[in-house]
This record gives C-alpha cells, sequence and structure tokens, in this order.
C-alpha cells in the first residue's frame, strides 16, 4: 500500500509538472528622480515568493547599466515609452506555473551599502505564458547615499592637532543608482541640503552646514571644537524637490 502511495504521488506531480507554463518575468529596481540600480552599484537583490505559502521562487540580483540618463532624465515621457534597453540592470526569472498564482516582490537596495540600503515590495498575479517582459515591474526606492568620509569611525583625534580648534569634515553623497551629484548638474547640489550635528556625551551641542567640493559629490563643513570627549557626528541630506533623504553618522573622541 505504501508503494502504491507514493507511485501515486510520483504520478501525480509528473502531471502537473506536465501542464506547468515556463513563464518569465523581468524586475527592475530604479532610484526615485535618477536610474535605474545596476552593476556600477553593486545591484538590487530580489526575492519573488508565492504569497500563499511563502515559498521562494526565485531570488537573485539585478544586473546591468543604470540606464540613459538622457531618455530616463531629460526626455518627456509618453505613454507605452520604454525607459530601458537591452542592456538596463534587471532581474529575470522564470516560473514554472499551471495555474494562476498570486506572488510577492521584493527589493533590497543598493545591496552593498547596509547603511543607505532600502526595502520596497510590490504584489501581482502571475498568469501562465503571460510573460512580463519590456520594462517589467519597476520597483521605486527614494533616499540617498550617504558616507562620512573623515572623521573615520572612532577616530582619536587630538585637540592640539586641530588647526584653531576646528574640525574639518567630509561626506560622500550620491543617489541610490550611483548618480552623480554636482552644481547645476541633472543632481543639482543647489537643491540638496546637506548639515550636520555634533553631539558631545550624548548631548547635541551643534548644528552646521556642508557645502559641495570641487569634487563631484564630496561635500564638506567645519565645527569648533573646544573640549575633549566623547563625540557623535550625524550628516543628513534632505532634497527639497524630491524629498530623498539620506543619513550617516559616527563616533570620535577628541584627546
Amino acid at each position: 500500500m505504501k508503494k502504491i502511495s507514493i507511485l501515486v504521488c510520483l504520478l501525480t506531480g509528473i502531471v502537473l509538472y506536465a501542464y506547468a507554463i515556463p513563464t518569465k518575468i523581468v524586475i527592475r529596481v530604479k532610484a526615485k528622480d535618477a536610474k535605474f540600480i545596476g552593476t556600477g552599484i553593486g545591484g538590487a537583490y530580489i526575492i519573488v515568493k508565492n504569497n500563499l505559502t511563502g515559498e521562494t521562487l526565485a531570488k537573485g540580483i539585478t544586473t546591468g547599466s543604470s540606464g540613459s540618463t538622457e531618455l530616463i532624465m531629460q526626455t518627456p515621457v509618453k505613454r507605452w515609452q520604454s525607459l530601458t534597453d537591452d542592456k538596463t540592470a534587471k532581474f529575470e526569472a522564470v516560473i514554472d506555473i499551471a495555474d494562476p498564482l498570486f506572488i510577492d516582490i521584493e527589493a533590497v537596495a543598493p545591496v552593498n551599502r547596509k547603511n543607505a540600503s532600502i526595502r520596497g515590495s510590490t504584489q501581482l498575479w502571475l498568469v501562465p505564458g503571460k510573460h512580463i517582459t519590456g520594462d517589467g515591474i519597476v520597483l521605486e526606492l527614494p533616499g540617498f547615499i550617504l558616507d562620512i568620509l573623515s572623521p573615520s569611525t572612532h577616530e582619536f583625534i587630538p585637540l592640539n592637532s586641530l588647526k584653531d580648534q576646528t574640525l574639518q569634515f567630509k561626506a560622500s553623497l550620491t543617489l541610490l543608482c550611483g548618480c552623480t551629484i554636482t552644481k547645476g548638474g541633472v543632481w543639482n547640489s543647489d537643491d540638496i541640503e546637506v548639515a550636520a550635528y555634533i553631539k558631545k556625551e550624548g548631548v547635541k551641542i551643534k548644528e552646521t552646514p556642508l557645502t559641495l567640493t570641487d569634487k563631484a559629490n564630496i561635500f564638506s563643513g567645519k565645527v569648533k571644537i573646544e573640549e575633549k570627549g566623547n563625540y557623535e557626528i550625524t550628516i543628513y541630506a534632505y532634497d527639497i524637490k524630491t524629498n530623498n533623504t539620506g543619513v550617516d553618522h559616527i563616533n570620535f573622541v577628541i584627546q
């Protein structure tokens, strides 16, 4: 009897598999007010799941270019117009299904920048044999990648080494796709408020703005430091037009 049950299960599985249809789905992740997240910035991690059971059906990382700046950012978009080409970053999955399946799609990006990674998701019905291609499913994620470059994490800085007791600090700022921020550029530094606030022994003591240096993406500022102690610096960026935000913070010691 046990052997018969196993045989029935195997035959049932074979029949179901025979009816399953390979169904393609293309998934892309786009930075808000910017381009697609691809190989150049480490890609977006994609997970496709069966909504009912939670089973993972496909997973992987988007690969390819961030796309055309002219097409995505500088050309008026008409209905049905594609924003991608065959080189634009994507994750492509082929899922075998016999019946329509309700799926969850989740993206984490940029996957290699943990302090800036944003998680987004959507849901849809996948219909057997009805491929989702072209631009595919596009998830848009807001935010900036912001990294404090100096001082470094838990750096010990002698107070007497600071010229005029002034601490200089720098940060790198880009869109989630890695797109460049410059003065007057497509992503204009004049539209982005970048500022730092300083805490000493956990108490906020000062706040000061950062300005773009002569190098793209690099912002700098300075603050007067008059006492030794444990300090924390938090730097934030805020785009007044798109509401994109980014934050980084570190601790350092003045000795």
